[in-house]
């Protein structure tokens, strides 16, 4: 992992966050030396779909019952 001092961080800041999203490396910022801030590309989770689904169905009386013909609306 790469460091880069405040000095350095300040002049290049744009160019080193384009570098990160790129390449997904980490950077580690120091203070005379000494590592205070780590800066790295966020990692979004994408919501399982049943887990968005989960608590949506309220109520289901019957579910082993067959669906007739005449259950469906076809308008």
């Amino acid at each position: 992992m790469e460091t880069v001092s405040k000095t350095e961080f300040k002049a290049k800041a744009l160019e080193l966050f384009r570098g990160i999203e790129q390449t997904g490396e980490s950077k580690i910022i120091t203070d005379h030396g000494k590592p205070t801030l780590e800066i790295r590309k966020l990692l979004q989770d994408k919501p399982d779909p049943l887990t968005l689904l989960r608590g949506t169905v309220v109520k289901f009386e019957t579910p082993h019952d067959p669906v007739g013909e005449n259950d469906w609306d076809l308008a």
